[in-house]
């Protein structure tokens, strides 16, 4: 991260048993045939070499402790009432139509080629280390319609809810990073694939490809990088005009931006995270700010954007409306059209008709 002192150890070499190797040095090889589902992979034991910046090291953690820049101050919390939050009925979606709907922070209800996916879903009202939500579930989980598959970004808190996950049947279709499938087997789970970045499986017409992201993985003292992290590229490949929605978990702003979009043009929303960014020597390099987020929808060549991964929880430092603010500042800055903008309440929907390619439904 920016101005850290502390580097990472280095990484040990990609397992000959994976293509982790292959798959981040080679981006411009062309997309490999989508892997068999819940197949069972061995994969090296550190995915760091994929880092794109340093670790925070000791000096870093000091600095932090020493600032005091966990949370907004009072001024920075007084925006708490003013947070977007509708929860309203899910909407039906007609044959070929795309409809997404937020349930807050990095958690959407996805429906796309007659498939129900969840996307880093949490439902519970506190995680590890936080403060309580400061806003519900924008879905309730009785309302949800039948789980039809469930992506997982990486395995930070905030985005693998192991009390949500339970709620899960055990033969949910699972897609997940690299090296991560075990935890999700120890817990009963019998339909699990794990991707590289890059690699992709199907499922009901639907292609789920792995792809990257400027970020890390940690879950315990003693697994940092030990599997891997990224967003994740949804095409429905059955309908007469195929959609492509790109979720981009957590994520800092850099050069996989323009890379994903040059072997997925034509996306047609792309989920980007805008919040969780101050101090920005201290997060910079792992969560994209609101103009960073705007800069990586151009990158992407998408045609929407819907932000996210704000307005849920207290991670970070930055008044708690700001990130809304700034994002659509930066929007009408870049001359880009309103309606292409998504900015839904935790809790809405919003849809695209069937045959609807330019301009938001």
């Amino acid at each position: 991260m920016r101005d850290r002192t502390d580097t990472a150890a280095p990484a040990p070499a990609p397992s000959p048993d994976s293509a982790s190797g292959l798959a981040a040095a080679a981006p411009e090889r062309a997309s490999a045939p989508p892997r068999p589902l819940g197949e069972h992979r061995r994969w090296p034991r550190s995915f760091a070499d994929r880092l794109t910046a340093p670790l925070p090291g000791v000096r870093g953690y000091a600095r932090l402790a020493r600032e005091g820049a966990f949370r907004p101050g009072p001024e920075g919390l007084r925006g708490i009432p003013d947070l977007p939050c509708e929860p309203a009925p899910l909407p039906p979606v007609p044959p070929g139509g795309v409809c997404v709907t937020w349930a807050g922070h990095a958690s959407w209800v996805l429906r796309t080629g007659g498939l129900t996916v969840l996307t880093d879903p949490v439902w519970s009202r506190r995680i590890l280390g936080t403060p309580a939500r400061l806003t519900p579930v924008g879905v309730r989980w009785a309302d949800l319609p039948p789980v039809d598959a469930v992506v997982i970004s990486h395995n930070h808190y905030d985005h693998l809810d192991a009390p949500t996950l339970k709620r899960l049947p055990r033969h949910t279709p699972l897609f997940v990073p690299a090296g991560l499938a075990g935890w999700f087997r120890r817990r009963g789970f019998t339909r699990v694939t794990d991707l590289d970045w890059w690699e992709s499986a199907e499922l009901g017409g639907v292609r789920f490809e792995f792809v990257p992201a400027h970020h890390w993985s940690k879950r315990s003292l003693i697994d940092t990088c030990r599997s891997l992290w990224g967003g994740w590229i949804l095409t429905d490949t059955l309908g007469a005009v195929p959609r492509k929605l790109y979720f981009a978990g957590d994520t800092g702003y850099g050069h996989w931006f323009g890379e994903i979009g040059r072997r997925h043009p034509g996306i047609d929303l792309a989920l980007l995270p805008v919040g969780a960014y101050a101090p920005r020597w201290w997060l910079g390099d792992v969560h994209a700010d609101p103009e960073e987020a705007v800069r990586a929808c151009i990158d992407l060549g998408a045609r929407r954007m819907a932000p996210m991964h704000w307005a849920t929880f207290v991670l970070s430092a930055e008044p708690v409306m700001e990130p809304l603010d700034r994002t659509l500042a930066a929007w009408q800055r870049a001359g880009l059209p309103r309606e292409d903008l998504w900015d839904l309440p935790i809790g809405a929907s919003r849809a695209l008709a069937p045959g609807t390619a330019g301009t938001g439904g």
